[in-house]
């Protein structure tokens, strides 16, 4: 380990260790997903809707959503305020997911709400995720919080976050295409699905989006007499002022979004001082986006990108940070992802790809893809021995991403899905140099 390593997420990072729900809560990747306001709200007015006691500010999008939520956590809690923040998925620990100002919840804490609210569960059939949504906010009425910041899940219209009723500022992140098996197949039906989570009266921020998205997010809001304001990018110099922990062009967006949203806090709930905002958003921790790491001490990027639009944002950085060499990458793609599409945005002539296994998940191997991409990015594709197929173990690609022609600058870069960073963060196989 170099001498600025920090050692694996949840050891020595402060960021939560693993902890073991498995007899209360599936793996990440085979949770049930049944979308529906009924089962959660039902559940909320069984225990008094703890959820009244404290507002709220949403974060609904496609990428970007975390970032966006970080920074206003990190913002506000700053300034004293005890402030809540629920984001999925996690990468180590589901510990990861809820928080009241810098502290995570407890395991036991954890273990304990939702042995508490077992019956209610079942009683109305909740989902992982709707059981962890009332978790955190029965967890934020008795810590007293004054203000939540809560991640949308999946979509916005029909997620378990948007059960909250006093989410008066919503922010959106990046819109594109992600879940289409849930949220519709074009990026029309997608961006409306997410526009649910506009109420009337509520103000509403977004940063650029796509024409269509730009053409539904006004048509949701002017039906349902909700404000929407549009935010341009941060210039670079501003951005670079700010001085973030969070890497790529896209950060630009979502730090504007985060600002405007805090304008917006500080005219209408407190208010806030600037100075100490920028320096709250300067301390926020946000692993698995353009992270830098090493692995047997020699250095690789970890980023989670995991759709289309986020492959491509994830190479426009690399492209923009280009020191003339190739790119050894290391891939788990989950199976109902949109690989082709993510894989002719990732890939250049002279790449190499592995694709790799994630535990307890199907995901796309070389073999499957090979013959569905054009030459230039099937070149890249590395197929695993027959003993060894359909994906690549982990650590054997790892291995082979590594073994480098003399001479040659390749970089390493492990994407594809937050599960497999996770998976990697877990197992300890990779060190943590910059936390980001």
């Amino acid at each position: 380990m170099g001498a600025d390593a920090q050692g694996p997420v949840g050891a020595s990072s402060g960021w939560p260790a693993p902890v073991d729900l498995s007899d209360l809560l599936p793996g990440q990747t085979n949770g049930v997903v049944t979308m529906g306001l009924e089962r959660v709200k039902g559940a909320l007015n069984a225990l008094g809707n703890p959820h009244n006691s404290f507002a709220a500010i949403q974060v609904a999008g496609t990428n970007g959503k975390g970032s966006i939520c970080s920074l206003l956590h990190g913002a506000l809690t700053a300034h004293g305020l005890r402030c809540g923040l629920y984001t999925s998925p996690h990468l180590v620990s589901w510990c990861e997911r809820i928080r009241v100002g810098q502290g995570f919840i407890a395991p036991a804490t954890l273990r304990n709400l939702l042995l508490e609210l077992r019956s209610l569960a079942q009683q109305w059939s909740l989902t992982p995720f709707e059981q962890l949504t009332v978790a955190a906010f029965l967890h934020f009425h008795r810590q007293a919080v004054d203000l939540a910041v809560l991640e949308v899940g999946l979509g916005g219209r029909l997620d378990a976050t948007t059960a909250h009723c006093r989410r008066s500022t919503v922010a959106f992140a990046s819109i594109g295409e992600d879940h289409q098996e849930y949220l519709g197949a074009d990026l029309a039906s997608i961006a409306r699905e997410k526009s649910g989570v506009l109420s009337p009266g509520c103000v509403a921020f977004s940063g650029p989006q796509p024409a269509a998205v730009v053409a539904v997010l006004r048509q949701a809001a002017a039906a349902c007499g909700a404000a929407i304001t549009w935010v341009p990018p941060l210039a670079e110099d501003q951005f670079q002022a700010l001085n973030l922990p969070l890497r790529g062009r896209v950060q630009r967006d979502n730090a504007a979004v985060a600002m405007a949203v805090l304008e917006h806090v500080s005219a209408t709930l407190h208010p806030l001082e600037m100075q100490r905002s920028r320096k709250g958003m300067g301390s926020v921790c946000w692993p698995g986006r353009l992270q830098h790491c090493q692995w047997q001490g020699q250095p690789l990027l970890l980023d989670g990108a995991h759709n289309r639009s986020a492959a491509l944002s994830l190479r426009q950085h690399l492209d923009d940070k280009a020191s003339g060499g190739s790119i050894h990458w290391v891939l788990g793609i989950l199976a109902n992802k949109d690989a082709i599409g993510m894989l002719r945005a990732l890939l250049r002539p002279g790449d190499r790809a592995w694709l790799v296994a994630i535990v307890d998940s199907s995901c796309w191997s070389a073999d499957q893809l090979v013959r569905q991409l054009p030459e230039p990015q099937a070149a890249c594709l590395q197929l695993a021995p027959p003993h060894l197929r359909p994906t690549w173990p982990v650590a054997v690609a790892l291995g082979q991403a590594f073994q480098r022609p003399p001479g040659s600058e390749a970089c390493v870069v492990v994407s594809g899905s937050l599960y497999l960073l996770g998976q990697l963060h877990h197992q300890g196989v990779i060190q943590v140099v910059e936390q980001n």
